[in-house]
């Protein structure tokens, strides 16, 4: 998105997932562009951490603490972020729990229940709260973060899988049905990236990142990514100059799925 590009001015942006990671990062990517930020997550702390960093670069930011896997989180959320910013223009459902070496025969309910509503049902809770006012504002752009799970998987991440194929098939449900108020709907799907959700697996896995296929190599089909760079890719999704980009899935991975 260009620095001075005047579609960003005053324009006002909802980041989930926000304390850390690529949710961090896309907020401080917006308000780099002058878009005010509202951020959510449930680690209150981290946060007011990322409000801060905001802040700090001379951008404008709101923190919200929410469980999107809550309904009345969630529209409290979006009902706070509208009033605070005088509208609504660009959603980033970000937010989002790993589930590992669980298949559908040991994997408990009550975890099934929680990756599925943080991962999936998150995006229709805030999805649904927020298009009221997407659709006052003229239209805008709903970004949804899935996975190379909801193409291709390992075992043990069946619940994972499941949540992340359904926000790729969400996704595009929804920009059908959207298309008619202008608002833009797509699915954007990150490769491994360097975030503490998958530095806790390592570690979970009493091993690193580079043990587990994750290389960095510049050169190397796959390799890691950083939140930023993710962040790059939804900021200049949700702009303008990417005005043709809607329903279908978008691919930022580093070549990841490239490979048999």
């Amino acid at each position: 998105m260009p620095t001075h590009d005047p579609e960003t001015v005053s324009r006002v942006a909802l980041v989930t997932g926000a304390a850390r990671g690529i949710g961090r990062a896309t907020a401080l990517r917006f308000a780099a562009e002058g878009v005010r930020v509202v951020v959510s997550d449930r680690d209150a702390g981290g946060l007011e951490e990322t409000a801060a960093l905001v802040r700090a670069a001379g951008g404008d930011a709101f923190a919200h603490p929410a469980d999107v896997g809550q309904s009345a989180d969630c529209r409290a959320l979006v009902e706070a972020a509208a009033e605070w910013g005088g509208g609504l223009h660009v959603v980033a459902n970000v937010a989002g729990i790993g589930q590992f070496a669980s298949t559908v025969e040991t994997l408990e309910e009550d975890e099934w229940d929680r990756v599925l509503a943080i991962n999936l049902k998150s995006v229709y809770l805030i999805s649904r709260y927020a298009i009221p006012h997407l659709r006052r504002a003229g239209g805008g752009v709903i970004l949804n973060v899935a996975s190379p799970h909801a193409f291709a998987t390992t075992e043990g991440v069946a619940a994972y899988a499941a949540s992340k194929g359904g926000v790729v098939a969400l996704s595009r449900q929804m920009a059908i049905d959207l298309a008619r108020d202008g608002i833009r709907v797509l699915s954007v799907v990150p490769g491994a990236v360097d975030t503490p959700m998958l530095r806790s697996h390592a570690e979970r896995q009493n091993t690193s990142l580079e043990a587990l296929g994750f290389h960095s190599d510049p050169h190397s089909i796959g390799r890691i990514g950083s939140p930023e760079e993710l962040a790059n890719a939804l900021v200049w999704l949700a702009s303008a100059e990417a005005s043709f980009f809607n329903a279908a899935p978008i691919i930022v991975d580093g070549g990841l799925l490239a490979r048999l």
